[in-house]
């Protein structure tokens, strides 16, 4: 029933533009999740559910069953969706409530990130839709815990979370860049399609992994400090406020 590709088989670059994915349950899950958004009247959680939709339901999703390097970009596109999903929890919102600690959040993150770029288990999702969605749910998962915790953090532990989020997407990107032979057997044979060797194909993907993947933490690091002025603005009295205006 699981067995098998869930973004089907390795497309070669020519049919690529064709390889939509029109899987019903998740257009319906994405559908209602877009509706409750728009009627929500929140911007950034529509964001999310269009960022959750081209990963899942465009090409990108066949080019990732192709290339590692798509699947960086696939992977990167989660976490990016994660942090904007985060950030449009509102005041007031059950979500809102949680009190997560930074450092077991990113413990978390990481763990579930490095444990999926374990060659086993990655070719084992990409050969079973169970393994597969349990890969897409975990990263998507940790990662929005990890961006709800740095929300809720002070300035000094959702910086201690953000350069950790950092190091460790920065040494795995590293690990890619690096290796002097590929790690993935599943994308051996159809990376030569797209005119890369898997090798090449691997080192591309730390490259997108080690430049891209530092874009989502610079982006936190501005929402948190952007809280930390707005603190520092509401504890000066109202005098203050008027002279810096000044």
């Amino acid at each position: 029933m699981f067995a098998g590709s869930y973004c089907g088989s390795p497309p070669a670059l020519a049919e690529i533009a064709t390889r939509w994915n029109f899987d019903p349950v998740l257009i319906a899950l994405l559908g209602c999740g877009l509706a409750i958004s728009l009627r929500a009247g929140n911007r950034l959680a529509t964001l999310g559910v269009v960022l959750l939709a081209i990963t899942f339901l465009s090409p990108l999703c066949a080019a990732s069953v192709s290339l590692f390097s798509a699947r960086s970009v696939h992977h990167l596109l989660l976490v990016v969706a994660a942090l904007v999903l985060a950030l449009a929890v509102r005041e007031g919102d059950t979500l809102s409530r949680l009190r997560l600690p930074v450092g077991p959040a990113t413990m978390v993150m990481t763990g579930i990130f490095w444990g999926w770029h374990v060659p086993a288990l990655y070719d084992a999702a990409l050969s079973d839709k169970l393994v597969y969605w349990a890969m897409q749910i975990s990263i998507t998962g940790a990662s929005f815990a990890f961006w709800l915790a740095i929300r809720r953090a002070s300035a000094i532990g959702a910086v201690g979370g953000l350069l950790g989020g950092m190091v460790q997407m920065g040494f795995l990107s590293a690990l890619l860049t690096f290796a002097t032979q590929p790690l993935y057997l599943v994308h051996m044979a159809s990376a030569p399609s797209w005119g890369l060797s898997a090798l090449a194909d691997q080192q591309l993907a730390g490259l997108i992994m080690w430049v891209a993947g530092m874009a989502p933490f610079a982006i936190g690091a501005v929402a948190v400090a952007r809280k930390a002025w707005a603190r520092q603005e509401a504890s000066q009295p109202p005098a203050a406020v008027s002279r810096n205006a000044a």
